[in-house]
């Protein structure tokens, strides 16, 4: 059995999660936490542009591998919100946000693992 670092799943959603990251500083943002562990679960990404708080989901696929969005269900949503919730009681030190916002990206790979798409959806939920 492989080991969650050896899991060629979870080195996709790795890979994914780092393209992520890199859209969310083009566009200005802040990483303030990655793989953020609470009782409900992990965080992908929390980013801040010093106004909004982002709590975003990351799914990735290899292309031809279906949507990213087909699990990001409504139980995963409200999952990811609880994750939230958890952070935002953890972490004092945190960034204060005027606004919260739930965003999900969607990272496409190519067979030789470069970026083939991306999809941002601000306020997803």
């Amino acid at each position: 059995m492989a080991t969650p670092r050896t899991d060629p799943r979870h080195q996709l959603g790795r890979h994914g999660e780092q393209l992520a990251a890199q859209h969310f500083e083009r566009l200005g943002f802040t990483i303030v936490a990655r793989n953020h562990r609470t009782r409900h679960g992990e965080l992908d990404l929390v980013a801040f542009d010093g106004t909004v708080l982002v709590f975003a989901e990351v799914k990735t696929r290899r292309k031809g591998g279906g949507s990213p969005w087909e699990s990001l269900h409504l139980k995963k949503r409200a999952q990811v919100r609880r994750m939230a919730a958890a952070y935002l009681n953890q972490v004092p030190e945190r960034p204060r946000g005027r606004t919260l916002r739930f965003d999900a990206i969607g990272v496409i790979l190519g067979a030789d693992g470069e970026l083939a798409g991306l999809e941002h959806l601000e306020g997803a939920f």
